[in-house]
């Protein structure tokens, strides 16, 4: 079992940034994609942008590309998603989630239903 913690959400002004991270504890997490995903009030949860477990490959949701961007620190098993230029629209409850590959894997993916582990979510707020 792999237990995600996110973190470093919170309020922030339009055109402000955060750094959103996700931790484990497991040594697999490093052979994992972990994606970041997020849920609006009163919408679907939808993809915002994913890593692979060798962090040579990324990709994102075209509403967040050339804002946000994933890294990874398998050392440390933590992804982080840094957000700049805040919009009011990427408020929401941001969610990580890891589907696991293999070491040095370059796969990801956007699809919600391959991601097996998911933690609670943090919540972002973007005031206008």
């Amino acid at each position: 079992q792999v237990q995600l913690v996110e973190s470093g959400g919170g309020l922030v002004q339009a055109g402000g940034s955060l750094r959103l991270s996700c931790a484990t504890s497991t040594r697999t997490f490093s052979s994992s994609a972990v994606g970041w995903f997020r849920q609006a009030p009163g919408k679907d949860r939808e993809f915002v942008g994913t890593i692979s477990a060798s962090g040579f490959i990324t990709q994102y949701a075209d509403s967040v590309k050339g804002r946000f961007t994933i890294s990874r620190d398998n050392a440390k098993t933590t992804v982080y998603l840094q957000m700049s230029s805040l919009k009011s629209e990427d408020t929401a409850v941001y969610y990580c989630a890891a589907v696991p590959t293999a070491s040095g894997s370059f796969y990801v993916t956007g699809r919600q239903y391959e991601y097996k582990y998911w933690g609670q979510g943090t919540q972002v707020t973007v005031s206008s």
